[in-house]
């Protein structure tokens, strides 16, 4: 009897869902096209919803105001959602046999990871003999047949929360998905979900020039466009477009004043740095130091705006200290302003950058010629600089991070990873357990960059190479020339004014000086290996002291 009222039910079930299966696939169909809607609606960036509500409430008025308009448009959205609906249209569904071989090597693969020797459970999601289709929920592949997005189901005792255990889980799933390709995984814990998605391409080969940006922004690179909401317009090949920025906000009101740059040699940091610096050129002052002394910021003695670029460490101490002394002027003479209820001066309000590549060369100098460390002296502008309008940007590779002081840690809280680092390196970086790498064939300047707590987020730092370098790209040094401020007009011990000029580019008429100048940048004892220059007046060029050997092939 029992027997017979399952069939009963199951004969019954199965006539019902005969007749309803044309309402299922409609339904099926209608939420696959939602979600598609909201996924649109998420990429679209907050400034051009505006113009598309407004773009579709015309659309339906005018479909409103036609004859049969109506019933037109409800046809129209019944067979999409009726082919939407359809069972082959699902995600991931009827994968054809090879890309079934592909799924089933991926799921054989993660078994190791996912099951448990003795599991009570009769069908657990991952098994030696099971199939992929327990677990993976959502299967998208692309183009050339490889897997394009994949969503999958993970047992709850996996934990999750180890940072190394989900490394291996994801340089699995990227091996057996295609070495060549960057990822990027999501873990829900709640929901004990991973989702890989193969990202798109990011903009690449996008020379420095002037971005549309505000004061005190910096675009440090170009990221995802569904990442950000702000578009900057660029000149790639010589057409205009739009790309999505990654924008790094200083000054007074900024809550991430100073920026760490770390990365692996060859990665781009300096290439970022010199980004930086011809943005802040701009509207600031700028003094360098070059711990690795290779003269990659060779481009800038004498300019505009450049108070030193210093390459020793004599000089790199005596502008420390002058950064120091610095910052602490501007703070009295801000507070001597607002108790008087005057507006602080410009020279205490131009901005000052300080700009570091490979310090743990100069502290390793510093130790062991038993001198004072240049790091030590910074705490004061990483500390005070938020007030004082100083910003400090500091480059160092990842076997000389631990090099790097507490204070550089700790008040630089805007982050920047280039390169491939480890899950160790990236979490002591940017703080977030597990970063996936760029891929083996990713070029220069790629990385990943945190703004304080915000998301990490996918960077492509422009292409700034070394002006002075013959082996670079020839229109991409062009467009940094182009970008340099004017020669300075100055006077070095000896009275003898010096100017740089690359070869071939006009001489710029000189800046006239205005009042208010800062304190002289104090020079190297030891000038040598350095280039080294006195400090500027607010809004003017600043002076500059060159070696011997330098002054003999730049004076004019």
């Amino acid at each position: 009897m029992t027997g017979r009222a399952h069939s009963l039910v199951r004969s019954g079930t199965d006539g019902a869902l005969d007749v309803l299966h044309p309402v299922i696939t409609l339904v099926r169909g209608l939420g696959r096209l939602v979600v598609l809607a909201v996924r649109w609606w998420c990429r679209t960036p907050k400034e051009r919803r505006g113009p598309v509500l407004f773009l579709l409430g015309v659309g339906v008025l005018v479909v409103a105001l036609m004859p049969w308009g109506p019933a037109f448009a409800v046809v129209l959205v019944v067979g999409a959602a009726a082919w939407q609906g359809r069972e082959g249209a699902g995600v991931g569904a009827d994968p054809s046999e090879e890309e079934s071989a592909r799924l089933q090597a991926v799921y054989e693969a993660l078994v190791p990871l996912f099951a448990l020797p003795d599991d009570p459970n009769p069908q657990p999601l991952f098994a030696h003999d099971g199939s992929w289709e327990r677990a993976f929920e959502e299967i998208e592949f692309a183009d050339d047949g490889r897997i394009g997005r994949l969503l999958l189901r993970y047992p709850a005792h996996f934990r999750d929360s180890d940072a190394k255990l989900r490394f291996l889980v994801e340089r699995l799933l990227g091996a057996k998905s295609g070495r060549d390709r960057e990822y990027r995984f999501v873990w829900d814990e709640e929901r004990n979900e991973l989702e890989m998605t193969v990202p798109e391409p990011l903009p690449e080969g996008i020379r420095a020039q002037r971005f549309v940006t505000g004061p005190g922004e910096v675009v440090l690179g170009f990221t995802d466009a569904d990442s950000v909401h702000r578009r900057v317009p660029v000149t790639d090949a010589g057409q205009a477009r739009d790309v999505p920025p990654v924008v790094w906000r200083t000054g007074a009101r900024a809550t991430e004043s100073h920026l760490l740059v770390v990365g692996a040699p060859g990665a781009g940091s300096t290439t970022l740095l010199r980004s930086v610096v011809l943005q802040a050129l701009e509207h600031g002052d700028v003094l360098v130091v070059d711990g690795s002394g290779s003269g990659e910021y060779a481009c800038l003695a004498g300019r505009a705006g450049v108070l030193a670029v210093e390459t020793s460490l004599t000089g790199a101490v005596a502008c420390a200290e002058w950064a120091v002394h610095e910052t602490e002027r501007r703070l009295s003479v801000a507070s001597r302003a607002r108790q008087a209820g005057n507006l602080v001066p410009d020279d205490a309000r131009r901005p000052l950058w300080i700009v570091l590549d490979r310090p743990a060369a100069l502290s390793h100098l510093a130790r062991t010629e038993g001198r004072r460390d240049p790091q030590e002296l910074l705490q004061v502008p990483l500390r005070h600089g938020r007030a004082a309008n100083v910003t400090v940007v500091v480059a160092e590779h990842f076997e000389c991070a631990d090099e790097l002081n507490r204070a550089v840690r700790s008040y630089c809280r805007a982050r920047v990873v280039l390169g491939t680092a480890s899950p160790e390196e990236a979490w002591s970086v940017l703080g977030v357990d597990a970063v996936s790498p760029p891929g083996p064939l990713t070029p220069p300047g790629r990385g990943f960059a945190r703004l304080g707590a915000g998301p990490v987020l996918r960077l492509q730092v422009p292409a700034t190479p070394d002006p002075l370098d013959d082996a670079a790209n020839e229109g991409e040094r062009r467009a940094v020339l182009r970008l340099l401020p004017p020669p300075a007009s100055g006077r070095t011990a000896g009275g003898t004014g010096v100017r740089t000029r690359e070869p071939g580019m006009p001489v710029p008429p000189e800046p006239s000086a205005q009042q208010g100048a800062h304190p002289a940048v104090p020079t190297a004892s030891a000038p040598e290996k350095s280039v080294t220059g006195t400090a500027a007046a607010s809004a003017a060029a600043a002076p500059l002291a060159v070696s011997e050997q330098q002054a003999g092939a730049q004076a004019t």
